[in-house]
This record gives C-alpha cells, structure tokens and sequence, in this order.
C-alpha cells in the first residue's frame, strides 16, 4: 500500500476552481449519457439572464437575475424595490425572463430557491410547485425550493 501525504489549503484561488469544475464537468459527462449529450449544444453552456426595471428617472426599480442551462430557466434573484411593490413589477419580471427564457432559449422548466419570509406564496401564485423544503437554512429559516414547466 501506498501512503500518500497532502497539503490542504483554505485560500480562495480562482484558478484552482477553474481546475475543479473543469475536473467535475469531465466526470460528470463521463458518467451521464445526457451530459454527454448537452455538450458542445447551445443548452449545455449556461447563459446569463438579466431583465431590468427602471423607474421614469431611471433608477433601478426591479430586478431578475438568472441563467439558463440545459432547457432550464434558474432564477438566482428577483427583487423589486419596496416603493413599487404591489403594482405587479414581480410578476412582469418573472413573466418576461419565462418568455426569453422559453420563446427565445428553448427552456422547458424554470426553478428557484427562496425563503419563507420573502415570497413562497407569490411563486406558487405564478404557478410554480415546492418541489423541496429545507428547514432551518439557515437556522431559524425555511428555505424552499419550486419549478415551473414552461408553455
């Protein structure tokens, strides 16, 4: 047997991340026929999506922040400033990134993560499903995660 000695290290190295996620993509599609399928197609590369709402003066108002990727929308986030709330700026942000995300990406499904005191509710009122819940993360905190299918 043969015994081998490592150094771990802590600091934050951009480079060795690019080494690591290179490592695990190759892994990865070598182990899943359908990874194996999505590379080098226009759904295996991950797309920023970013839809933008400003007021009359030109400030930001609103906001979505997302990615699509293998026929999937993900929402990272989505936040509307408290003055404009109530007047349907959240639902006009997440309709117009599903549409590009759909109409113009070929997306079929969308997913997000959120907290039970930001907006559960208002997603499953957009028609998305709790697809898990995880309690207390972070402690104290529910967090949930939901998907809709598209068109």
């Amino acid at each position: 047997m043969v015994s081998r000695m490592f150094r771990i290290e802590t600091e934050v190295d951009n480079g060795r991340w690019e080494l690591l996620r290179a490592g695990l993509r190759e892994t990865n599609t070598a182990a899943s026929p359908a990874l194996r399928a999505l590379r080098g197609t226009p759904g295996g590369h991950e797309v920023p999506l970013h839809i933008w709402a400003l007021d009359p003066e030109g400030k930001l108002a609103g906001g979505l922040t997302g990615h699509t990727w293998a026929g999937w929308l993900h929402i990272a986030f989505l936040w509307v400033d408290e003055r404009h709330r109530g007047a349907g700026l959240g639902t006009r942000l997440l309709t117009e990134a599903e549409h590009r995300a759909h109409e113009g990406r070929g997306c079929t499904a969308a997913r997000l993560e959120t907290w039970d005191f930001q907006a559960p509710e208002f997603y499953r009122k957009q028609g998305y499903d709790v697809v898990c819940v995880i309690p207390d993360y972070p402690p104290g905190i529910t967090e949930y995660t939901l998907t809709k299918r598209l068109g």
